[in-house]
């Protein structure tokens, strides 16, 4: 087969395309990829809050009755507003506690409870009361007092928490251990 000029053509450059009109459609789709791209709008940038927290907590009470909790957690908010999740090992839901205006409100695979108390609902849940205004400043590295509770805070830097209480009895032990 010859060309317009005269040249003598391969056959098997007769019944395929021409590199040349393969490289102006490969050009053509990228200049609609990256027309498309540029009026693709920005995803929103998740806030990241730096009152979230995550990773595992236990809970040690001492006694005739001695008692642990453990789980997972994902805590978010302050003492005034919040939430907490807790999570089994294999991630499944235990409770979450919403807190707000002085109301919270405890949701379980077995029941919704709610309270003007947090303390009271979160001792429902870990059997022990837990300083919760303290708990957020020692997450945050600043000691802050609660009765009768010392907090470790050496190794908060690292994800580490542990925090003692030594009144009213029986003894108790936090721990916690962050993933964030």
């Amino acid at each position: 087969m010859r060309g317009w000029y005269g040249a003598t053509l391969p056959s098997a450059a007769a019944a395929t395309p021409s590199h040349g009109v393969i490289t102006g459609w490969r050009l053509l789709l990228a200049i609609c990829a990256m027309w498309l791209a540029g009026c693709a709008q920005p995803l929103p940038k998740v806030a990241t809050d730096e009152n979230t927290w995550s990773g595992r907590l236990a809970l040690q009470v001492e006694g005739q009755d001695s008692q642990s909790f453990s789980a997972m957690f994902e805590l978010r908010g302050n003492a005034q507003v919040g939430g907490l999740v807790l999570l089994s090992p294999l991630g499944n839901r235990l409770a979450q506690l919403d807190w707000k205006d002085g109301h919270a409100q405890l949701v379980s695979s077995q029941e919704t409870r709610t309270s003007d108390s947090l303390d009271m609902l979160l001792q429902e849940v870990t059997g022990t009361r837990i300083p919760v205004t303290a708990l957020f400043s020692w997450l945050q590295g600043n000691q802050a007092t609660a009765p009768g509770w010392r907090a470790d805070l050496s190794g908060v830097a690292d994800g580490r928490l542990v925090a003692h209480r030594d009144d009213p009895q029986p003894q108790a032990t936090l721990r916690v251990a962050l993933t964030r």
